[in-house]
């Protein structure tokens, strides 16, 4: 870094707003891509969600249908032991044997009565899981559609500025690497705590050109004399002078 530290004050002002441009430009890129990133993003977690959902409703069908089949075998079960039981009394030999095969067979009745009773309930619940499941289908193809059509928006962009932004990504690397660890601190610092992404601005108008706060011409004389890196008293941007920033560029 000892070349860096050998820059003048002019060199250091001139890289700062080189770079400034350069991430500029970059920043340009992702205002084009807006909010798309992150609405893909958000989709995606949403269809998900939506997708976990479906599952879970479709493992629910599946118990209920599991318990109704259940519950028809037990009738089956039941209604052979009824006929069994009827035939078995056609042979008592008393009363006693009679009374206790019709209560076998009441036990029996009142199981079969039980089981119904049990998949009526079911039917009802599984007519409900149904509904809900063509809900969640019908939910996660709308999310699906507006996600291919969010992607294929943002792949577009992506497409058509991916070279630049490569282009612009290495020379901001390259621009970065002639400035002071200290400054280049400062930079990202100023850089990161305002949503236009500006640190470095030139004065306008006799005011800065990041808040617009006027500048005293005292001050002026000393940003355009190049001989220290002075900030807005407002805002803390670092502030250069209007030729400086008509004639740098962002190579």
């Amino acid at each position: 870094m000892a070349s860096v530290k050998d820059f003048s004050v002019e060199e250091k002002l001139v890289n700062l707003l080189r770079l400034q441009k350069i991430d500029s430009k970059l920043d340009e890129i992702q205002v084009l891509k807006g909010e798309l990133p992150m609405e893909v993003s958000d989709l995606e977690d949403e269809i998900q969600g939506l997708q976990s959902r479906q599952t879970r409703i479709e493992e629910e069908i599946n118990g209920i249908t599991e318990f109704i089949e259940g519950k028809k075998n037990t009738i089956k079960e039941s209604e052979a032991l009824i006929a069994k039981y009827e035939k078995q009394s056609d042979n008592v030999k008393n009363n006693r044997e009679f009374e206790a095969i019709n209560k076998e067979v009441e036990m029996q009745q009142l199981e079969v009565k039980l089981a119904e009773k049990h998949i009526r309930d079911a039917n009802e619940e599984l007519s409900d899981k149904i509904k809900a499941l063509e809900t969640a289908k019908k939910q996660v193809a709308v999310k699906e559609g507006v996600l291919n059509h969010k992607k294929s928006e943002l792949q577009k962009i992506i497409v058509d500025t991916e070279k630049e932004e490569t282009a612009l990504n290495k020379v901001s690397g390259e621009a970065r690497s002639h400035i002071d660890e200290r400054l280049m601190y400062s930079y990202d610092r100023i850089r990161n705590s305002y949503r236009n992404g500006l640190a470095v601005v030139p004065v306008e108008r006799d005011a800065c050109g990041g808040c617009f706060n006027s500048i005293p011409p005292q001050r002026q004389s000393e940003i355009r004399l190049h001989k220290k890196i002075i900030v807005c008293e407002n805002c803390g941007r670092i502030l250069v002078d209007a030729d400086m920033n008509d004639t740098v560029e962002a190579k």
